[in-house]
């Protein structure tokens, strides 16, 4: 959450008075900002997410089968078949592993994050998984965006609560005393 009422990686085209002053939560995939009230089908949308991240990693594990029968009718010899499984398998579980850790703590160097993406990509029944099994407890990063949104609106309001009454007339009172006692 920012100090200026927008959330970190959304664009700020929104005509002025159209949200509520304060921070705004930010969007999940797939979620929009509905995790915030748990409103708007959220329930429906866990479990789309749910079924669809399983289909998804089931899928994925029938297309590797196929390109492992492909590397066996091509008969590469089982050193290179071991090696693709192992592959997969170390990949998936590094993807699974990382994507388990966005769902907690932002990254701390978004550009260790890129170089792994091919990684991920490789692994992604790993990522698929992680979401899967994410998706029971909660929406995959609500708690991280929550805490983050909570703590936003709590700086808000101390912001807003420190900022009672008129400035200027603070101003001129201490202002005002200064100058009279400067010319007694």
């Amino acid at each position: 959450m920012s100090e200026n009422s927008e959330a970190p990686g959304t664009p700020s085209a929104a005509p002025s008075g159209s949200t509520a002053p304060g921070p705004q939560p930010e969007p999940l995939r797939f979620f929009g900002t509905t995790w915030v009230g748990h409103d708007g089908g959220y329930g429906l949308r866990r479990v789309g997410a749910t079924l669809g991240s399983l289909v998804a990693a089931v899928a994925g594990c029938f297309v590797l089968r196929f390109a492992y029968q492909g590397l066996e009718i091509a008969e590469v010899g089982s050193l290179v078949g071991m090696l693709v499984v192992l592959m997969f398998a170390v990949c998936s579980a590094i993807a699974f592993r990382k994507t388990w850790e966005g769902f907690t703590r932002r990254p701390a160097d978004p550009s260790h994050e890129d170089r792994l993406r091919g990684l991920k990509a490789i692994g992604f029944i790993g990522s698929l998984l992680a979401y899967f099994i994410r998706s029971f407890q909660e929406a995959p990063g609500e708690k991280l965006r929550r805490t983050e949104y909570e703590t936003a609106l709590d700086r808000y309001a101390k912001r807003r609560s420190s900022r009672t009454g008129n400035p200027a007339a603070r101003k001129n009172a201490k202002g005002a005393k200064g100058k009279r006692s400067g010319r007694r």
